[in-house]
C-alpha cells in the first residue's frame, strides 16, 4: 500500500488509528499491539501477499536466534543468524547477478531465475541483523515475541525505513502515556506527513518523469538534455526518499512514536563525508556501527582507515542493487569520502561555493551511474555533459525546458536554501496558520493520486 493513495489516507490510516487507541483506552494493551501488528501485515500484504510468509518466517527465525544469543552469547550462533539473513537476501536479490556473471566468466548458458524482489527485504534484513549483533553484545533486553514483531513490522517504517534499533521503538510502545491520543502529536504528525506527501507527489514524481523519459533515450541526449535529466534525477531521488521518511515520521508521531529522522538537508553539504552524514542517516548509521566499526573504524594509520571506508561503501553499493553499476557507484562514493578525509587531515579548506559546486557535481556523476541501465549509457551521459562542441538550446526533444526549469529551480531552492521538514517542525504550533499549511499541502497532493507512483527505493 502506498502512502500516496486514497486507500491509505482515507481508509487504512484512520481505521488503524481509531481501533488502536480505542483498544488502549479500554486498557486492552496487548490486544492493541496485536491489532497494530496485524494491521502492519495487512499494509505489507496489500502490495503482494505472496511474500507475507517470507516476512513472517524471517521474523520468527531472528527472534529465536536473538533469544538464544541473549542467553548464550556464542559467535557460532551469531554467525548462523547473520548467514541466515544474508542467504535469504542473497537468494532473492543477487542470484541472477551471480548467474549472469558466472555465464559471462565461463561462457555458460545457465538460465536466470528472474526472481521478483520481495518488498522491503533489504530493510527488514538489515534491521534484524542489527538486532542480532546487539543481542550478542548484550545490548538487548528480554523482549517477548509481540514486542519484537511490533518493532519489525510497525507499518510507517516497514517498507523503506528508517532502519531502526530495537531500543528506539520497543520502549516507546511500553510507555503508558503513549497509549493515549495526543492531539498535539496528531496535528504535528499530520503537518509533517503533509510535507512529505507534497515532496513526493508535487516535486519528486514530476522530476522523476522528466528524468526517466530522457534516460530511456540516454544515448540520444544532447548536452543540455543530459544536464536537465541528470539534475532532475539528483533532485527527484532526494524528494522521493526524504518525502517517504517525512511521511513515516509523521504517521509515527500520530501514534505517539518518535521515528528517527533520515535526512538532514544533505544537499547543503560541502563534501561527501558530510553528505553521507546527512543522507539516509539510519543506513549510514547501520553501515558505520556494524561494518565500519567492525573493521576497526577510525585508525591512526590513515591507509587502514581509508580501506575501511572503501569496504563499507562497497557493501553500501552492493546493498543498493545487484549490478556492477551499483558496486562502482558505492566505490566512487567511497573515493569521494576518502578525499574529504584526506583534505581534513591535511588541513585544506576550499571556498564554500567551490566546495559545494564540486560536491554537487559529484552527486550528478554518481547519480548518473546509479540510474543508468548500463555502463555505456552512464559513460555517454557523463561525457555528454562536457561536450561543449554540441552545446545547443534548440531541438530539445527529450526534455521540457520550461516546465523542467521551473521544477529544478524550485526543488534546488528548497533543498539548498530552505529549512528542512524537521527544522520547520521544531517551530510547529497547533494553530490556524499551520492547519492552513497542512490542508493546502494535503489537498494539492490528493489531486495527484490518480497518477500515483511507487517510491523509487521500492526496487531496493
Amino acid at each position: 500500500m502506498l502512502f500516496n493513495s486514497y486507500e491509505f489516507v482515507f481508509l487504512f490510516l484512520p481505521i488503524s488509528f481509531l481501533i488502536y487507541f480505542y483498544l488502549n483506552k479500554k486498557k486492552l494493551v496487548t490486544s492493541s499491539k496485536i491489532f497494530l501488528v496485524a494491521a502492519s501485515l495487512v499494509f505489507y500484504s496489500w502490495w503482494n501477499i505472496v511474500y507475507l510468509p517470507l516476512l513472517l518466517a524471517s521474523m520468527l527465525f531472528n527472534f529465536f536466534v536473538g533469544q538464544s544469543l541473549g542467553k548464550n552469547k556464542t559467535k557460532s550462533m551469531l554467525t548462523f543468524g547473520i548467514l541466515g539473513n544474508i542467504t535469504l537476501l542473497g537468494y532473492f536479490k543477487y542470484t541472477d547477478f551471480f548467474i549472469s556473471n558466472f555465464n559471462w566468466a565461463f561462457n555458460k548458458d545457465v538460465n536466470l531465475l528472474h526472481l521478483a524482489l520481495p518488498l522491503a527485504i533489504s530493510y527488514f534484513t538489515f534491521q534484524q541483523i542489527a538486532f542480532l549483533v546487539d543481542s550478542y553484545r548484550g545490548e538487548t533486553k528480554e523482549y517477548n515475541f509481540l514486542n519484537y514483531a511490533l518493532f519489525l513490522t510497525f507499518f510507517p517504517q516497514l517498507l523503506m525505513g528508517p532502519i531502526m534499533h530495537h531500543k528506539e521503538i520497543i520502549p516507546q510502545f511500553q510507555t503508558r502515556w503513549k497509549s493515549f491520543i495526543n492531539w498535539q502529536n496528531i496535528s504535528l504528525g499530520l503537518f509533517i506527513f503533509s510535507i512529505g506527501l507534497a515532496k513526493k507527489t508535487l516535486l519528486g514524481d514530476p522530476l522523476t518523469d522528466y528524468a526517466q523519459f530522457a534516460f530511456d533515450f540516454a544515448q540520444n541526449l544532447s548536452p543540455v538534455e543530459a544536464w536537465y535529466a541528470s539534475v532532475s534525477y539528483v533532485l527527484s531521488y532526494y524528494f522521493d526518499l526524504s518525502g517517504y521518511a517525512d511521511m513515516a515520521v509523521g504517521v509515527g508521531r500520530m501514534f505517539n512514536i518518535d521515528i528517527p529522522k533520515n535526512f538532514n538537508s544533505p544537499y547543503k553539504a560541502r563534501n561527501f563525508a558530510d553528505y553521507w552524514k546527512r543522507w539516509h542517516i539510519t543506513l549510514s548509521r547501520f553501515l558505520g556501527d556494524y561494518i565500519y566499526k567492525s573493521l576497526g573504524g577510525n585508525q591512526k594509520l590513515a591507509i587502514v582507515m581509508y580501506m575501511n571506508i572503501m569496504i563499507t561503501f562497497f557493501v553500501s553499493g552492493f546493498w543498493h542493487g545487484a549490478g556492477w553499476n551499483f558496486i562502482v557507484w558505492g566505490l566512487l562514493n567511497g573515493i569521494f569520502v576518502v578525499m574529504a578525509h584526506m583534505m581534513k587531515r591535511a588541513h585544506l579548506k576550499m571556498n564554500l561555493y567551490v566546495a559545494w559546486s564540486l560536491m554537487f557535481m559529484g552527486l550528478i556523476l554518481t547519480r548518473i551511474l546509479f540510474v543508468s541501465n548500463n555502463f555505456s549509457d552512464a559513460w555517454y551521459v557523463s561525457t555528454t555533459l562536457f561536450d561543449i562542441s554540441n552545446f545547443r538550446f534548440s531541438d530539445l526533444y527529450y526534455i521540457d525546458p520550461y516546465m523542467q526549469s521551473f521544477y529544478i529551480v524550485l526543488a534546488l531552492g528548497l533543498a539548498v536554501g530552505a529549512k528542512n521538514s524537521m527544522e520547520i517542525a521544531e517551530n510547529f504550533k497547533p494553530n490556524t496558520k499551520y492547519m492552513f499549511y497542512t490542508i493546502i499541502l494535503l489537498v494539492a497532493s490528493l489531486f495527484t493520486f490518480s497518477s500515483a507512483k511507487e517510491f523509487l527505493y521500492f526496487q531496493f
